[in-house]
């Protein structure tokens, strides 16, 4: 693969958002030939892909339209754990000048590699990631995502750095100072997860910081699903707009794909990141439109390349185009995941469900927790979620109504009977990083 193909269309003197507004058939021949180039490059260099490719009867020279991708093999996490640590890389050490992973909660973590080519494409998927949240030079960027092995530190420092933001990398925790700089520097943007904000907007509440009396304006959230009801609630709190920006490390880490100011859709950078939406089950695509499992090809990575990643994220590519006027293509915010899924008495829950049906109830709060147990052979769900601190001198009457109206509203998304538990505020646990809402104890 030349590493300076894309050079061509990433000029100096050409806006860093371009490519998004390339005319269709444009974007579909450099698809075409990039998927041709990765093809072929993996097939030498990728033993796995290699081996996996001669069992389907699949090589290089059979991939003739974009279609034909739908001919290769896919491939998971487990490919990448079997594979630990190098066995997946395409280039030699020599040419790799970065190691990310994983934070993975088993096992050995999840290793990918860049080159200096595959950075700046990331840094340029990442200037253009924030470009379509109307960030710019001049905007001063708090990036509260952890650095080191995990993506998104790293990831969204560079990219706004070559974007012309002031970054104040100051990474995940000490939420106080988080606060103080917010404050004291002028901070127009955050970058961190969803729940994280969530800590932030109550933690500033308890040092009497109104955020709404700032200069931040934009939030690039990520790391994490979250539900539209979690927006309007951090905008409303906030008084900022909140984006979802989306990656995953194997991948490349974020900017993978964004809301633009319209929010309707992530759009995914597709000349870099081909997607796909496959039935779980079958592994057959679907049409744009059919939700189902989202998969992607990284047409352009050069150390670790990924052909056909099964993301386990849920989502629709969304077909018709946005009033923004980007051409590439968008996919509906990932509400769900076919790995997060709990069975629940044969009903298929996804904590998204339960988040946005307790937020849809007036006086619930942002804070909860999903338990699941087992008894007498039956399982069983509990929901335990916050209430505010002013709802303690109500009659135990409205308090058991408050419960109650969220159980119903629980109820009628998932059709199942929940153990709803008030608690007090700040008695649940809170996350720096990535919220942990589930706690599954049946096979314990």
């Amino acid at each position: 693969m030349n590493a300076n193909y894309w050079n061509d269309q990433n000029s100096p003197v050409m806006p860093i958002s371009a490519p998004d507004f390339m005319p269709l058939n444009h974007l579909q021949q450099l698809q075409l030939y990039r998927l041709q180039q990765l093809v072929k490059f993996t097939y030498e260099r990728v033993e796995l892909f290699r081996d996996r490719c001669k069992e389907s009867g699949v090589k290089p020279e059979h991939i003739k339209k974009l279609e034909d991708i739908s001919l290769l093999p896919t491939f998971t996490k487990t490919d990448l754990r079997n594979t630990y640590p190098f066995g997946l890389f395409a280039t030699p050490m020599s040419e790799i000048v970065r190691f990310h992973a994983s934070s993975g909660t088993t096992g050995k973590p999840i290793v990918v590699a860049y080159t200096q080519n595959d950075l700046r494409l990331w840094s340029e998927c990442i200037q253009r990631a924030l470009a379509a949240c109307g960030l710019s030079s001049g905007d001063i960027i708090q990036n509260a995502y952890g650095y080191g092995l995990f993506t998104g530190g790293l990831g969204l420092h560079q990219g706004a750095t070559d974007l012309g933001l002031t970054v104040v990398p100051v990474s995940g925790g000490n939420t106080e100072r988080q606060i103080m700089l917010m404050r004291d520097f002028g901070t127009t943007a955050i970058s961190c997860t969803p729940s994280y904000f969530l800590h932030l907007i109550e933690a500033a509440k308890a040092q009497n910081v109104d955020l709404r009396e700032l200069p931040l304006r934009a939030g690039i959230f990520g790391a994490e699903p979250w539900t539209d009801e979690m927006r309007r609630h951090i905008e409303m709190e906030s008084d900022i707009e909140a984006f979802d920006i989306y990656g995953l490390t194997e991948i490349c880490g974020p900017g993978v794909g964004i809301e633009c100011c319209k929010h309707e859709g992530l759009h995914i950078f597709e000349d870099h990141f081909y997607p796909e939406i496959l039935d779980p089950d079958t592994l057959e695509p679907l049409p744009d439109g059919e939700e189902g499992e989202l998969v992607f090809t990284t047409l352009t990575k050069q150390a670790m390349p990924m052909i056909r990643y099964r993301t386990r994220d849920l989502s629709v590519i969304l077909p018709e185009p946005c009033s923004c006027g980007r051409h590439i293509r968008r996919i509906q915010r990932i509400h769900a995941r076919t790995d997060d899924m709990l069975i629940i008495r044969g009903i298929n829950v996804f904590p998204s469900q339960i988040e946005a049906s307790l937020l849809s109830v007036s006086g619930a709060m942002p804070h909860y927790a999903i338990i699941v147990s087992r008894e007498n052979n039956l399982d069983k769900l509990e929901v335990q979620v916050e209430f505010p601190r002013e709802k303690f001198s109500d009659k135990i009457s409205e308090i058991e109504k408050l419960r109650g109206q969220i159980g119903d509203a629980i109820q009628r998304t998932i059709n199942l009977a929940v153990t709803v538990t008030l608690a007090e505020p700040n008695s649940l646990p809170r996350s720096e990083g990535k919220a942990r809402r589930v706690t599954d104890l049946r096979n314990k």
